[in-house]
Protein backbone atom coordinates (compact mmCIF):
# COMPACT_ATOMS: atom_id res chain seq x y z
CA UNK A 1 0.00 0.00 0.00
CA UNK A 2 1.31 3.44 -0.91
CA UNK A 3 1.69 5.95 1.88
CA UNK A 4 0.77 9.62 1.61
CA UNK A 5 4.29 10.85 0.72
CA UNK A 6 4.65 8.27 -2.07
CA UNK A 7 1.27 9.32 -3.50
CA UNK A 8 2.27 12.99 -3.28
CA UNK A 9 5.58 12.27 -5.05
CA UNK A 10 3.82 10.29 -7.76
CA UNK A 11 1.36 13.16 -8.23
CA UNK A 12 4.23 15.65 -8.52
CA UNK A 13 6.04 13.53 -11.11
CA UNK A 14 2.87 13.02 -13.17
CA UNK A 15 2.27 16.78 -13.08
CA UNK A 16 5.86 17.48 -14.17
CA UNK A 17 5.55 15.09 -17.13
CA UNK A 18 2.15 16.45 -18.12
CA UNK A 19 3.33 20.06 -18.00
CA UNK A 20 6.62 19.32 -19.77
CA UNK A 21 4.87 17.66 -22.71
CA UNK A 22 1.93 20.06 -22.91
CA UNK A 23 3.85 23.33 -22.57
CA UNK A 24 4.35 24.69 -26.07
CA UNK A 25 7.60 26.64 -26.42
CA UNK A 26 7.20 30.19 -27.67
CA UNK A 27 9.52 32.09 -30.00
CA UNK A 28 11.77 33.19 -27.14
CA UNK A 29 12.11 29.62 -25.88
CA UNK A 30 13.23 28.45 -29.33
CA UNK A 31 15.57 31.44 -29.69
CA UNK A 32 17.20 30.52 -26.37
CA UNK A 33 17.47 26.88 -27.50
CA UNK A 34 19.14 27.90 -30.77
CA UNK A 35 21.56 30.12 -28.83
CA UNK A 36 22.35 27.24 -26.47
CA UNK A 37 22.90 24.92 -29.45
CA UNK A 38 25.33 27.40 -31.01
CA UNK A 39 27.24 27.82 -27.73
CA UNK A 40 27.35 24.03 -27.25
CA UNK A 41 28.67 23.62 -30.79
CA UNK A 42 31.35 26.29 -30.24
CA UNK A 43 32.51 24.43 -27.13
CA UNK A 44 32.08 20.81 -28.25
CA UNK A 45 33.65 20.94 -31.70
CA UNK A 46 37.04 22.31 -30.62
CA UNK A 47 37.22 19.85 -27.70
CA UNK A 48 36.15 16.95 -29.91
CA UNK A 49 38.47 17.69 -32.82
CA UNK A 50 41.45 18.65 -30.64
CA UNK A 51 41.17 15.39 -28.70
CA UNK A 52 40.61 13.28 -31.80
CA UNK A 53 37.25 12.09 -30.48
CA UNK A 54 35.40 13.77 -33.36
CA UNK A 55 36.27 13.24 -37.02
CA UNK A 56 34.38 14.30 -40.10
CA UNK A 57 32.78 11.07 -41.25
CA UNK A 58 29.50 11.50 -43.11
CA UNK A 59 27.08 8.58 -43.22
CA UNK A 60 25.45 8.32 -46.63
CA UNK A 61 23.28 5.21 -46.34
CA UNK A 62 19.65 6.32 -46.54
CA UNK A 63 18.66 3.50 -44.18
CA UNK A 64 21.24 4.57 -41.60
CA UNK A 65 20.23 8.23 -41.84
CA UNK A 66 16.51 7.51 -41.41
CA UNK A 67 17.17 5.04 -38.61
CA UNK A 68 19.35 7.49 -36.71
CA UNK A 69 16.99 10.45 -37.22
CA UNK A 70 13.95 8.53 -35.95
CA UNK A 71 15.72 6.38 -33.37
CA UNK A 72 17.54 9.26 -31.71
CA UNK A 73 14.33 11.23 -31.33
CA UNK A 74 12.92 8.44 -29.17
CA UNK A 75 16.16 7.49 -27.44
CA UNK A 76 18.12 9.34 -26.25
CA UNK A 77 15.98 12.39 -27.17
CA UNK A 78 12.67 11.86 -25.41
CA UNK A 79 13.51 9.06 -22.98
CA UNK A 80 16.63 10.63 -21.47
CA UNK A 81 15.06 14.09 -21.31
CA UNK A 82 12.05 12.71 -19.44
CA UNK A 83 14.22 10.99 -16.88
CA UNK A 84 17.15 13.38 -16.45
CA UNK A 85 15.37 16.69 -16.89
CA UNK A 86 11.59 16.40 -16.45
CA UNK A 87 11.48 13.95 -13.54
CA UNK A 88 14.59 15.20 -11.74
CA UNK A 89 14.43 18.97 -12.15
CA UNK A 90 11.79 21.18 -10.55
CA UNK A 91 9.39 22.48 -13.18
CA UNK A 92 9.12 26.28 -13.29
CA UNK A 93 5.57 26.04 -11.85
CA UNK A 94 7.13 24.78 -8.61
CA UNK A 95 8.93 28.10 -8.04
CA UNK A 96 11.96 26.31 -6.58
CA UNK A 97 14.65 28.38 -4.91
CA UNK A 98 17.99 28.92 -6.59
CA UNK A 99 19.60 26.56 -4.09
CA UNK A 100 17.11 23.80 -4.93
CA UNK A 101 17.66 24.35 -8.66
CA UNK A 102 21.43 24.03 -8.17
CA UNK A 103 21.04 20.92 -6.03
CA UNK A 104 18.71 19.11 -8.43
CA UNK A 105 20.63 20.41 -11.44
CA UNK A 106 23.88 18.92 -10.10
CA UNK A 107 22.15 15.66 -9.10
CA UNK A 108 20.56 15.41 -12.54
CA UNK A 109 23.84 16.14 -14.30
CA UNK A 110 25.83 13.64 -12.23
CA UNK A 111 23.20 10.96 -12.82
CA UNK A 112 23.15 11.76 -16.55
CA UNK A 113 26.93 11.43 -16.88
CA UNK A 114 27.22 8.27 -14.74
CA UNK A 115 24.30 6.67 -16.60
CA UNK A 116 26.30 6.41 -19.83
CA UNK A 117 29.11 4.11 -18.60
CA UNK A 118 26.63 2.11 -16.51
CA UNK A 119 24.45 1.69 -19.59
CA UNK A 120 27.46 0.47 -21.57
CA UNK A 121 28.37 -2.02 -18.85
CA UNK A 122 24.86 -3.44 -18.69
CA UNK A 123 22.44 -2.93 -21.58
CA UNK A 124 24.51 -1.37 -24.37
CA UNK A 125 27.90 -3.13 -24.52
CA UNK A 126 28.59 -1.85 -28.05
CA UNK A 127 29.03 1.59 -26.47
CA UNK A 128 31.49 0.45 -23.80
CA UNK A 129 34.69 2.09 -25.10
CA UNK A 130 32.86 5.21 -26.26
CA UNK A 131 30.69 5.74 -23.19
CA UNK A 132 33.70 5.42 -20.89
CA UNK A 133 35.83 7.82 -22.91
CA UNK A 134 36.58 10.95 -20.82
CA UNK A 135 36.04 13.25 -23.81
CA UNK A 136 32.65 11.69 -24.50
CA UNK A 137 31.71 12.11 -20.83
CA UNK A 138 32.85 15.75 -20.86
CA UNK A 139 30.79 16.47 -24.00
CA UNK A 140 27.83 14.63 -22.46
CA UNK A 141 28.14 16.74 -19.30
CA UNK A 142 28.16 19.96 -21.31
CA UNK A 143 25.16 18.72 -23.30
CA UNK A 144 23.40 17.87 -20.02
CA UNK A 145 23.91 21.43 -18.80
CA UNK A 146 22.63 22.79 -22.10
CA UNK A 147 19.51 20.62 -22.04
CA UNK A 148 18.84 21.51 -18.40
CA UNK A 149 19.01 25.22 -19.14
CA UNK A 150 16.68 24.83 -22.14
CA UNK A 151 14.18 22.86 -20.07
CA UNK A 152 14.25 25.13 -17.02
CA UNK A 153 13.98 28.25 -19.15
CA UNK A 154 10.98 27.03 -21.15
CA UNK A 155 9.21 24.57 -18.87
CA UNK A 156 8.79 22.42 -21.98
CA UNK A 157 10.53 19.17 -22.83
CA UNK A 158 10.68 20.03 -26.53
CA UNK A 159 13.66 22.45 -26.64
CA UNK A 160 15.74 20.02 -24.55
CA UNK A 161 14.71 17.10 -26.77
CA UNK A 162 15.62 19.11 -29.88
CA UNK A 163 19.07 19.97 -28.47
CA UNK A 164 19.78 16.40 -27.41
CA UNK A 165 18.52 14.97 -30.69
CA UNK A 166 20.51 17.47 -32.78
CA UNK A 167 23.76 16.84 -30.90
CA UNK A 168 23.51 13.05 -31.05
CA UNK A 169 22.36 12.84 -34.67
CA UNK A 170 25.11 15.25 -35.80
CA UNK A 171 27.68 13.16 -33.92
CA UNK A 172 26.40 9.86 -35.35
CA UNK A 173 25.81 11.00 -38.93
CA UNK A 174 28.53 13.62 -39.48
CA UNK A 175 31.25 13.38 -36.83
CA UNK A 176 32.28 9.75 -36.59
CA UNK A 177 29.92 8.55 -33.90
CA UNK A 178 28.26 5.88 -36.00
CA UNK A 179 31.57 4.34 -37.04
CA UNK A 180 32.89 4.63 -33.48
CA UNK A 181 29.93 2.67 -32.14
CA UNK A 182 29.26 0.19 -34.95
CA UNK A 183 32.54 -0.10 -36.84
Amino acid sequence: MLNFSAIALLGLLVRRVTLAFSTIPDFTDWLVAVTIAVVYTLIALPIGFWSGFLKVDVQTSRRTIVGVLIGCLLSPGITEEVYFRVLMLPHPFEKASGLMLWFWGCASLATFVVYHPLNALTFYPVGRSTFMNPVFLLLAAILGVACSIAYLQSGSIWPAVALHWLAVTAWLLLLGGYRRLYG
